[in-house]
């Protein structure tokens, strides 16, 4: 009997410890599953740690500047990689200048990724793999990069020398880790993709310096032209100032102004304008100027109906900060954010550079803005551009966010209003004024008194 009591305690002790073993047997497997993807990572003799301290300085810079340092570590999570590593020289020395100015404009961050992951391959690929003598064919791996529309890595050898792309390797396994291995290589490799956008934006950059002539007469009646104008070549400027393209006319708008972009041979201002505002958004800091651009104005297909016509502009875009003073009197008259943001847009192709040498020369520019006939005042203050004067100025903050050649967006720290509000502290002082003429006339007042006193005195003593 004692048997059968103690019995079944025992076998719920046996089962329960038959439990507890299965499941720790399982638990320690995810559990160093997790700590293996965790230490690929962060693993101080990971190859990323390796590329960071290596004397690849330059395209570590690179790297970090991209963004790309968490996109590297979920790669190097899953698999080995491969990095091709230019020399320091390639990307200091040997590049070409605008090429390397186009790399590191905030607008083409997507370009650059691209670039530095088309370096990169999701395999092992050792000196030992190369494919080496005179009937071994190349290999051609894809690299890191999707946007490379199916372009491979070609891996050669040619008179004992190996080669990727078209540039020669001069450190083969110069770096080994357990996660991957770099190699050094001569030259830059650029994808198709990346070459094409650059060449793009150059186009566009050189069809935006056109030689300056006289303005045509126009109509002020119609905002439109007097005399028939001449057929405009590819690229140069509207017969239409900018003004009168605004102002709606009793007939259609003339037809744009023919450019090297779009299905029909003229300037795609929509896209351009929509690739600017997301790159606002992506910038960070602007989504209130980006949501009254999209949201609660038409400013947004209005700029780009004017970049299809040939025009160019220049943004001063105040940021979050600076919006979040704009009181709820300033905004919600009708059509007050139509005309702030009006007050922002300059009708000229003006960069960072552009500006600050103009006020270095000329110490204050006024620029033409949309909101006419008023102009915002620039001048040179601690080493950037000032704009507006007193309690209202604004800096530039964020210089060169985007510019394509047609648009060129410049970050301020403030909202810029018209001087014609700063008139009532006019007034306040010509009343000031006005209040001390009874106080120079108590002052003769009290002089003739003076003089009658010394007068009745002088008779008085005369009598004596």
């Amino acid at each position: 009997m004692d048997s059968q009591i103690y019995g079944v305690p025992n076998l719920v002790f046996f089962t329960l410890f038959a439990f507890l073993a299965i499941t720790a047997s399982a638990l320690p497997e995810n559990l160093l599953a997790k700590s293996s993807n965790a230490a690929a990572q962060i693993n101080s003799n990971s190859v990323l740690v390796a590329l960071l301290d290596s004397h690849y300085t330059e395209l570590s810079e690179l790297v970090e500047k991209a963004l790309l340092l968490q996109t590297l570590e979920e790669a190097v999570s899953k698999h080995n990689i491969t990095i091709f590593a230019p020399k320091n020289e390639a990307l200091e020395r040997d590049l070409d200048p605008e090429f390397k100015r186009f790399l590191l404009e905030p607008g083409n961050l997507k370009s650059l990724q691209n670039l530095l992951l088309f370096h990169m391959i999701p395999a092992r690929i050792e000196s030992k793999h190369w494919p080496v003598g005179v009937k071994k064919k190349s290999v051609h791996h894809a690299s890191l990069c999707r946007d490379a529309n199916g372009e491979k890595i070609q891996l050669t050898e040619t008179n004992g020398e190996k080669i990727v792309g078209m540039a020669k390797v001069v450190k083969s396994d110069d770096i080994v880790r357990p996660d991957g291995i770099i190699h050094g290589i001569e030259g830059l490799l650029v994808p198709k993709s990346v070459q094409q956008d650059f060449n793009a934006r150059r186009s566009l950059r050189a069809t935006s310096a056109v030689i300056p002539e006289g303005a045509p007469e126009v109509d002020p009646r119609t905002h439109r032209l007097k005399k028939p104008a001449p057929p405009v070549p590819v690229g140069s400027s509207p017969i239409l100032p900018i003004f009168d393209a605004l102002a709606p006319g009793p007939s259609l708008a003339p037809a744009p102004a023919p450019g090297p972009g779009g299905p029909h041979h003229h300037f795609d201002g929509e896209s351009q304008v929509k690739d600017f505002i997301q790159t606002l958004l992506h910038y960070g800091g602007y989504n209130e100027m980006a949501d009254i651009l999209v949201n609660l104005t038409s400013l947004a297909s209005e700029m780009g109906r004017l970049v299809s016509e040939g025009y160019v502009l220049t943004v001063l875009a105040p940021n979050d900060e600076a919006m979040a003073k704009l009181t709820t009197d300033q905004l919600s008259e009708p059509g007050a954010p139509e005309q702030i943001m009006y007050y922002h847009l300059i009708p000229e192709y003006q960069t960072e550079e552009s500006m600050y040498n103009a006020v270095r020369r000329f110490g204050k520019v006024k620029y033409d803005t949309l909101r006419l006939p008023h102009k915002v005042a620039a001048e040179e203050a601690d080493g950037s551009v000032k704009f507006g004067q007193g309690e209202g100025s604004a800096y530039l903050f964020d210089p060169d966010i985007y510019t394509d050649g047609r648009i060129s967006v410049q970050g301020i720290d403030g909202v810029l209003f018209p001087t014609e509000e700063s008139k009532l502290p006019s007034k306040a002082a010509t009343v000031a004024k006005v209040a001390s003429k009874p106080r120079r006339g108590k002052l003769l007042e009290m002089a003739c008194t003076l003089l009658g006193a010394v007068g009745q005195d002088s008779r008085v003593s005369s009598c004596y």
